[in-house]
């Protein structure tokens, strides 16, 4: 466990952006299991920021950064999927109805550009608010565990 926790910060970024990147891959561009990827990631940049930073505030500047970064990762890969494909929204001729999403808003072109905002935006929000709040249970439980709280 140690050693996981001692990576240089860019061999831990590279084992994110491919765990990410399959993460991607496993969803077939429904970024669920980025969001669930989310509680791990936020478990070991909390523990990584409590082992070498001693004061609080550092430590969550330091857990909402990198949280930052590791959402806006995924929101850039979920561009790169799913922006080319809302082309269709501007041919007359695309039928979005077969596209293969859940009609959500019940009527095709809603649903179509409901699904697009949910892929590209809410779910990297999501992975952000996961990753957050698996960091701040890490620190919870490690504040009580090492005597930070009251």
């Amino acid at each position: 466990m140690d050693r996981i926790l001692r990576l240089k910060p860019r061999d831990a970024g590279v084992a994110f952006v491919v765990t990410d990147m399959l993460c991607v891959g496993m969803g077939m561009g429904v970024p669920i299991f980025c969001i669930l990827f989310g509680f791990v990631v936020g478990w070991y940049i909390a523990r990584r920021a409590s082992a070498t930073t001693v004061r609080i505030t550092d430590i969550l500047n330091r857990v909402l950064t990198q949280a930052l970064l590791t959402s806006t990762f995924t929101l850039l890969v979920m561009s790169i999927i799913w922006l080319p494909v809302g082309r269709a929204l501007f041919d007359p001729d695309a039928d979005l109805r077969s596209f293969g999403i859940p009609m959500i808003l019940y009527e095709p072109t809603a649903s179509f550009v409901g699904w697009l905002v949910l892929m590209i935006a809410i779910s990297p929000f999501l992975q952000l608010l996961t990753t957050i709040f698996a960091s701040y249970l890490t620190l919870l439980y490690r504040s009580g565990r090492d005597g930070w709280g009251v």
